[in-house]
């Protein structure tokens, strides 16, 4: 008998731990509530995540951004281990919007245009592969519209652009004190030193495609 209750026990455990272990986070359940009929979901990669997030947040279209990690060979990156850089992974966003009020190639010049495109593994003072600039795919139609961006954009500068080009794979949700963080964080030193100045920048440069509230 004290055998058999053993085996409960332990069987019991197992089962606890494996739900703890595939447990979703608050940000995972409320990006699956997106209905896909609906909304569709790009993903970039271009320094800090919080202030891409903060960026496309302010979009006409745009239902909701998440901070997470992209572009890597490991499973499960947390931002301890993607800092290391040896994850492969950069921080990213997931940008959910609406197809009907702003378009991929919105996105893709918004993505250009609020960042320095010529700047090899980092973005300002986020230096590093993790802050590398990533820009995903997800068909054809995307990765043209891409190419054919970077390929106008080159005849503008006399250095290469930045940007890698790469499928789509898997994004991994960020830790959920870094969803919102500009708003969460608004007095946050690096918030006011690095992400209101590039928010300020990119509002300068694309007026038309703010929400007004």
């Amino acid at each position: 008998m004290k055998s058999i209750v053993s085996l409960i026990l332990v069987s019991l455990l197992f089962v606890s731990c494996g739900e703890a272990q595939n447990s979703k986070s608050p940000s995972e359940i409320a990006s699956e509530k997106f209905d896909d009929s609906q909304f569709k979901r790009a993903y970039f990669a271009s320094g800090c995540f919080w202030c891409v997030e903060t960026i496309y947040e302010s979009l006409i279209g745009v239902e909701e951004v998440f901070s997470g990690y992209s572009g890597g060979h490991t499973k499960n990156p947390t931002y301890k281990s993607s800092n290391t850089g040896k994850t492969g992974h950069a921080e990213a966003v997931e940008v959910i919007y609406d197809p009907k009020l702003v378009d991929f190639e919105t996105l893709v010049d918004v993505y250009f245009g609020s960042q320095n495109v010529t700047q090899q593994n980092g973005q300002g003072p986020d230096i590093g592969s993790q802050y590398r600039s990533i820009i995903f795919y997800q068909n054809e139609e995307q990765k043209k519209i891409i190419n054919r961006k970077i390929e106008d954009l080159s005849k503008e500068y006399d250095k290469p652009i930045a940007a890698e080009v790469k499928a789509f794979e898997k994004f991994w949700m960020a830790e959920e004190y870094h969803q919102d963080y500009k708003v969460n964080n608004p007095n946050n030193s690096y918030i006011r030193s690095v992400s209101i100045p590039r928010f300020e920048r990119f509002k300068k440069k694309f007026p038309e495609l703010l929400k007004t509230k």
